[in-house]
């Protein structure tokens, strides 16, 4: 969901940590049914042909390994797993931290190159911005290449931490072996299922969030200073500093509650139209369904990320306001008392929406973008 992580969330989002995992879930819990039914069909061997006596006790599943019984979350894989898992995030972090932060400084009404005139499909004339690759060369030519990486230090360090506390709370809070959800369940069944999954999802999601926001704040002001080429936010322990000497312990909590409402929504609105569209609209007996199914909740997942990007925007937005950088005071931004006052704010504006498109971004009638 744009600037956040991600996670997400968020495909912070976290939502799609989540997708993921579910996924994952889904594909074990698959072949081991599989394994079961390959078993059934196969025929006893000629010197076992009488009748078994005992059958042995089923094996804890994946879900439930200790580190006794040697699976892929067992013993010394476990931690190797967790890591590898952190340095693919890590990866695919600084990979698309430069369009992170074009879209940041787009969010705040950072505009420094003027609007060039172009026509839109119907043939009027319309001003258009700067795509993400003009921004990003202009970037390149005020900081040099490694401007485009500014403030990643923090943020590598929140996705590593939001991952290490999702994977320490599924080992504290294991999750219990969730059954899939078929159009043969009635409505309070598949409801059920439904919930406790996602649920389960939205506990990792907030507390996972609620721990990395003060590292999301500090990356989100290092970001911001290129618009008035301050040092404020030079590195994370001072950085840690300054924002509790000037602002207290909720310096680090500012725009979280935002980001933890559009998590929320993002969750049960992406879950719940997947389930009810592979549980009553795709019927079992189509030979693709299972295809289906499984690209579902990633449609959906985009869909509901685009109704949920005003949450990410005015969060973001939150965390860089009246903090001593020029990108949160006028005439980027008024200093808003409260993260509604900043929607409603977006919303007379007609700026709900502000960053979403990086590369074909009209000038719209209500911009209150400050052009240089």
């Amino acid at each position: 969901m744009g600037a956040s992580d991600p996670e997400v969330a968020p495909w912070a989002r976290g939502g799609a940590a989540g997708m993921a995992g579910a996924g994952a879930g889904a594909g074990a819990r698959g072949g081991a049914a599989a394994g079961v039914e390959a078993r059934a069909r196969d025929p006893p061997p000629a010197h076992r042909a009488q009748p078994r006596q005992h059958r042995p006790a089923a094996q804890p599943s994946a879900r439930r390994m200790d580190g006794a019984s040697g699976g892929l979350g067992s013993g010394d894989s476990a931690p190797t797993t967790e890591a590898l898992f952190v340095a693919l995030g890590a990866g695919v972090t600084a990979l698309s931290h430069p369009l992170l932060y074009v879209k940041l400084l787009i969010q705040v009404g950072h505009e420094p190159m003027p609007p060039t005139l172009g026509t839109n499909v119907l043939g009027r004339k319309v001003l258009y911005l700067p795509s993400f690759f003009t921004y990003a060369k202009y970037i390149v030519q005020v900081d040099g290449k490694i401007g485009l990486f500014r403030g990643l230090s923090p943020r590598l360090m929140s996705n590593a931490l939001s991952t290490v506390t999702r994977g320490s709370m599924k080992k504290v809070f294991p999750p219990d072996e969730i059954e899939q959800v078929s159009n043969k369940d009635d409505m309070k069944t598949s409801l059920r299922k439904v919930v406790k999954e996602t649920s389960y999802e939205m506990m990792m999601q907030c507390v996972s969030r609620m721990l990395a926001h003060p590292l999301h704040v500090i990356s989100m002001r290092c970001m911001v200073q290129f618009v008035g080429r301050e040092a404020k936010y030079s590195g994370v322990l001072s950085s840690i500093g300054k924002i509790f000497k000037e602002e207290g312990l909720l310096g680090f909590f500012v725009g979280l509650i935002p980001h933890l409402l559009g998590d929320v929504v993002f969750l049960w609105g992406c879950n719940l139209l997947a389930h009810f569209i592979n549980a009553y609209l795709v019927d079992d007996s189509f030979s693709q369904a299972l295809a289906i199914r499984s690209y579902t909740k990633f449609v959906m997942g985009i869909a509901v990320s685009m109704l949920t990007y005003p949450f990410l925007l005015v969060g973001d937005l939150m965390a860089v306001n009246n903090c001593g950088l020029q990108a949160g005071l006028p005439p980027y931004s008024p200093v808003f008392k409260s993260w509604i006052h900043c929607w409603k704010y977006l919303s007379v504006q007609g700026q709900l929406f502000r960053g979403s498109s990086l590369l074909f971004r009209r000038v719209s009638s209500g911009s209150c973008f400050a052009l240089e």
